[in-house]
C-alpha cells in the first residue's frame, strides 16, 4: 500500500470541513474517554457508515471511518496519481524527440529579439 499524507492534529478541523461535505451531517462526536469506554458502540456506528470524530479537551483529535470509506479515499488518490503519472510520462516522451531537442536548442540560442518575435507570433495564432 502506498504511503498517504500524514495529518497533524491541527489539520483535523480543515480535513473534516473538506472531507465529503455531504457526509459531515452523519458525523458523530465522542470524547476520547467515551471512545475508549464504549469502543464496541463506536465501532458499530463506523461500520454502519457514520464518521466518528474523537475529541480531547473539546478539540477534534481523530476521525474513525469504515474500511469502505478508507478504500474509497485511498483508491481515489491512487487513480489521480496514476493519471498524472501517465500524463507526465507522455509529456516527457514528447520532450525527448529529436524535433523537441532542436526546438529547445533554438530557444536557448535565440536572442531576446527573436524570443519576442516568437512570442508575438504564438499570441497571434491563439487569437
Amino acid at each position: 500500500m502506498s504511503k498517504g499524507r500524514v495529518l497533524r492534529v491541527d489539520d483535523a478541523p480543515s480535513v473534516l470541513n473538506s472531507y465529503r461535505g455531504d457526509r459531515l451531517g452523519a458525523a458523530s462526536t465522542v470524547t476520547a474517554t467515551d471512545a475508549k469506554n464504549r469502543f464496541g458502540r463506536v465501532l458499530e456506528k463506523v461500520i454502519q457508515g457514520s464518521l466518528v470524530v474523537i475529541t480531547k479537551h473539546d478539540e477534534p483529535k481523530a476521525v474513525l471511518i469504515s474500511m469502505r470509506e478508507f478504500n474509497a479515499l485511498t483508491n481515489g488518490n491512487r487513480i489521480k496519481l496514476d493519471t498524472l503519472s501517465g500524463e507526465f510520462d507522455a509529456l516527457l516522451a514528447r520532450m525527448q524527440t529529436p524535433a523537441a531537442r532542436v526546438g529547445m536548442k533554438a530557444a536557448f540560442d535565440a536572442s531576446p529579439n527573436q524570443m519576442g518575435k516568437a512570442a508575438v507570433a504564438v499570441a497571434r495564432r491563439r487569437g
